[in-house]
């Protein structure tokens, strides 16, 4: 995610035309085209603009949070994805994407929680399924670290070698992690 710095008056300029698309059942699909282009204000500016017209619509509240989390808002991503738990918890995506933010900030027993959530939800949701597996890495990363302070052992040094090996390799793609609906 790269920090952003972005004028008032160009989120103003882009307001208009968006509204105006966003009454087109294609703006979602027109906002997602421009996230994954990096047009992340502009994408923004069309989700808003739907929400605008209906502020009930989960998928443009959804993909609201994952524009902020791309634009580091992590804040107000995590508020927009926890809105979305309450009012829709059948939806695994939001949980998923929540994890990702506090497994970011190191939360990883929160992150865990509400990956088993989403999973529970939709047990056949492969990326938290796999964010779980990470997150499980990490996890038994700390603890082996944690024993091999209090025991030096060589089976504890190369447990400890291999969680960190397989943790390292969850964070080397970290992309793969969030999901855009």
């Amino acid at each position: 995610m790269a920090a952003a710095a972005f004028l008032a008056a160009l989120t103003l300029a882009l307001a208009a035309p968006a509204a105006a698309q966003a009454q087109s059942p294609q703006a979602l699909l027109e906002a997602d085209r421009l996230l994954r282009q990096g047009s992340h204000t502009e994408a923004l500016a069309l989700v808003e603009a739907r929400i605008a017209v209906d502020p009930r619509d989960a998928q443009a509240r959804f993909l609201k949070g994952v524009i902020l989390a791309e634009q580091d808002r992590p804040d107000e991503a995590i508020d927009t994805f926890v809105r979305l738990i309450q009012e829709h918890p059948e939806r695994a995506e939001p949980y998923n994407n929540l994890a990702v933010l506090y497994a970011a900030r190191g939360g990883l027993d929160r992150a865990r929680e509400l990956l088993e959530t989403a999973v529970r939800v939709n047990p056949k949701f492969a990326t938290a399924q796999e964010n779980l597996g990470d997150v499980y890495a990490r996890l038994a990363a700390e603890a082996y670290a944690r024993a091999a302070e209090l025991d030096a052992r060589a089976v504890v040094r190369t447990k400890l070698r291999l969680a960190r090996e397989l943790a390292a390799g969850a964070a080397a793609r970290p992309a793969a992690r969030a999901t855009s609906d």
